[in-house]
């Protein structure tokens, strides 16, 4: 298979934590890769003086290998964190104020949009100056998406493909841009540097068009480092906290965003939600769907939920239990039924096709139920072989 496993390890990294009023779980999964490239991070309480009411969380997916990632999930905030604090400290020399670089209560809300950008870069020139970077060793990149989150505001940081998506009042409210090579303002910095889009790539090799690290294409002489091929300049969204309505944000690399919409990923978070207040849970729960709905990418999401987050519902949890048991019947039906014992594929689309199906997971589909139907499938399989997933079931969902 190429750059790809013959067969997905579907191990997971967990975490999950709570504070500063909010909940939040994780999952990333290698899937068919070769490697896992991602990274993540989660901070509830930032440990700079006057800051233990502020949170950040982000999610790094590498690419030609994990270095870069991993090195930003370590040292990405720090370089934030001072960034912000000398914008404000300049500011308050400008205007006489006396505001003080370690008084983050005087930080305004364009202080830290400027603190932002400039930690992307500062990190991004650090890391060039690594040895591995500056012989050609290590060539690998990464995209950044993350949520800085102080008491009264939300502050989206996008470089590269990466998504993070607000849900507010049951819906979609905000999601950050993707940053791809034929985005009429990325394509137009490409070829001013030099380069060209092809097949959707840059120079017709790299996907992404913002990005840390990826030194290959940021050496374009007498262009700054925000106008190179790939340049590593975020940007900076801020919406003002909505505690009544705000429900959680979803970060998430691109392995999940191919196979999933931002409001089918949404809709089906609430209806687990509804079912469960393991975040882990939740978040295993999507990384295990999108497999199944045909993700060859490391996966990996991060879910925060805040205040208003949905609840478990009794009646929610109820539905959820009749389904499973419903679709346990059904595959013992068929599999007893059948003189030659059918091959997994052959039982999905069979029951992809069953009219008298009770209602399924909205967004996850019976792409979200595999796991049921393979525990029913396993146990009654005489042969109690493990049926790997193929480009074949992509058709089924």
């Amino acid at each position: 298979m190429g750059a790809f496993l013959d067969k997905p390890k579907t191990e997971k990294h967990n975490s999950h934590g709570e504070g500063n009023g909010l909940r939040y779980g994780l999952s990333s999964m290698q899937g068919w890769r070769m490697e896992m490239e991602d990274a993540h991070t989660a901070i509830l309480g930032l440990s700079a003086p006057g800051m233990s009411d502020w949170s950040y969380f982000a999610v790094f997916d590498g690419h030609a290998g994990f270095k870069v990632a991993s090195y930003c999930s370590e040292h990405l905030l720090e370089h934030i964190i001072c960034a912000s604090l000398e914008a404000g400290k300049r500011q308050g020399s400008l205007t006489g104020s006396g505001s003080s670089s370690n008084n983050p209560a005087s930080l305004t809300v364009e202080m830290v949009k400027t603190g932002i950008r400039t930690g992307f870069l500062r990190i991004d020139e650090r890391m060039r100056s690594f040895s591995e970077a500056k012989n050609g060793l290590d060539r690998s990149g990464c995209t950044a998406v993350g949520i800085l989150l102080s008491p009264e505001h939300i502050f989206f940081i996008n470089c590269g493909d990466s998504r993070a998506v607000l849900y507010r009042n049951s819906q979609v409210c905000f999601s950050t841009p993707d940053h791809k090579p034929c985005n009429p303002r990325e394509r137009e910095r490409i070829q001013n540097a030099g380069g060209s889009v092809i097949i959707k790539r840059v120079n017709g090799s790299l996907a992404v068009s913002r990005a840390l690290g990826d030194y290959d294409y940021k050496c374009v002489n007498g262009k700054g480092p925000t106008e190179q091929l790939v340049s590593p300049e975020p940007e900076v969204f801020v919406m003002v906290r909505a505690p009544e309505q705000d429900q959680f944000v979803i970060l998430a690399c691109d392995g999940v965003w191919d196979v999933m919409s931002n409001e089918e990923l949404c809709e089906f978070v609430r209806s687990r939600l509804e079912v469960s207040d393991d975040l882990e849970r939740v978040c295993n729960e999507v990384v295990d769907t999108c497999l199944h709905k045909g993700s060859q990418d490391n996966m990996s999401v991060v879910l925060v939920c805040l205040p208003n987050a949905p609840k478990v519902s009794e009646e929610a949890v109820e539905r959820d239990t009749e389904l499973n048991n419903y679709l346990e019947t059904r595959v013992e039906e068929m599999l007893k039924g059948d003189e030659r014992f059918p091959d997994l594929v052959s039982v999905m689309r069979s029951l992809a096709t069953d009219s008298r199906m009770p209602a399924l997971p909205p967004g996850g589909g019976l792409a979200s139920k595999r796991s049921v139907i393979e525990a029913v499938y396993n146990r009654l399989n005489p042969c109690k072989e493990e049926d790997g997933i193929t480009e074949e079931d992509e058709e089924i969902w």
